[in-house]
């Protein structure tokens, strides 16, 4: 296949090594997406674990008195 350069070799099939940038990269999205399900954990986690009603916590829109 393309390209030179090293790499791990095992029953023939060689695994290269990835690039400065592919791990950098690779560590920072990692890091993005850990942070958005720590998120929507903190935001849905109740009602998903069924511990709060979705409609629970949005205080008295509908019974305003207005005096």
């Amino acid at each position: 296949m393309g390209g030179g350069g090293g790499g791990i070799t095992y029953k023939g099939v060689t695994v290269h090594t990835p690039k400065t940038w592919h791990t950098v990269a690779g560590k920072g999205l990692c890091g993005v997406m850990w942070f958005w399900i720590l998120y929507r954990a903190k935001q849905d986690g109740p009602v998903v674990m069924g511990w709060r009603h979705p409609w629970d916590g949005h205080g008295d829109h509908g019974h305003e008195d207005h005096h």
